[in-house]
């Protein structure tokens, strides 16, 4: 395997599968994982078929479950290396903390944290030997600033951020670069068919409707502003190209690197008056 090797979970949609495309165009080699293989079509359908066989192979992983671990170790020791780890899978969680069940906490965390980690810890002996290697792993603006009404998927990210801090330190002394993509909205399903709401939070019985209200009306209005996610893609594009990955976060989205640095900045009391205000409490 002379391309350089690009491995994406969660290619099925959203950044992850526009970043499928655009590396096999780069002339990678991808390895693309997905839960259904159904949905490769998703990506055939955009690539020239008589080129598929030289730029990616599909391998059927759930990160939530190690035993389907299997299809993609096989793919890593017939190529032999892995330059890039992109790991992008994952899901939004909605709803308040007191009506969101234990187990919906733990499934966001399986997916958006705990598999991460499962890929990495498959991918990093092959970096480690090779003395070099890449690994960028999708966070949000809610890995850095919390909102009402999506604990979970901020406790998650949060949970990511942390632990990428770590890796990057541990891993550093090996030649390998971590890296932190911090999108803020963009086009992509993570807030439509990528999104879950706590059930209780939905109901008119919930002390917590009227609130709840008010924020999924915001996040539809606000849909028309999100950014175009190839400007993701690109930075992904540009990272794994990169000779040497200086910083640890990447803040990337319109008004994301202000929200980040405001929250820094003010006084909790100030910053807790502004969130509040933006979903009209």
């Amino acid at each position: 395997m002379n391309k350089p090797v690009v491995i994406i979970t969660g290619s099925s949609s959203g950044f992850g599968l526009l970043a499928a495309i655009e590396f096999s165009k780069q002339g990678y080699f991808v390895i693309a994982t997905m839960r259904d293989l159904h949905k490769q079509e998703h990506i055939l359908q955009r690539i020239e078929l008589n080129t598929m066989e030289d730029h990616i192979r599909f391998a059927e992983v759930d990160v939530t479950n190690s035993n389907s671990l299997d299809s993609l170790k096989n793919i890593l020791h017939d190529v032999g290396h892995v330059d890039v780890l992109i790991n992008n899978a994952g899901f939004a969680t909605g709803g308040f903390a007191e009506e969101v069940s234990l187990q919906e906490y733990k499934s966001q965390f399986e997916t958006n944290f705990f598999g991460v980690i499962e890929i990495t810890k498959l991918v990093l002996p092959f970096m480690r030997k090779q003395g070099n290697g890449k690994i960028l792993n999708l966070s949000s603006i809610s890995g850095q600033i919390g909102f009402p009404g999506l604990s979970p998927y901020v406790s998650s990210k949060f949970a990511l951020e942390g632990w990428s801090e770590c890796l990057r330190l541990e891993v550093n002394p090996f030649g390998i670069d971590v890296a932190l993509i911090e999108p803020g909205s963009f086009q992509t399903n993570i807030w439509s068919s990528g999104k879950k709401v706590a059930e209780k939070s939905l109901l008119p019985s919930s002390p917590y409707h009227q609130i709840m209200k008010k924020i999924e009306a915001k996040l539809e209005k606000d849909k028309e502003k999100y950014g175009d996610p190839m400007e993701v893609v690109r930075l992904l594009v540009n990272l794994a190209e990169a000779p040497k990955l200086t910083k640890l976060r990447y803040p990337i989205g319109q008004g994301v690197k202000t929200g980040i640095l405001l929250k820094s900045m003010v006084p909790w009391k100030i910053w807790e008056k502004f969130v509040l205000r933006a979903i009209g409490r």
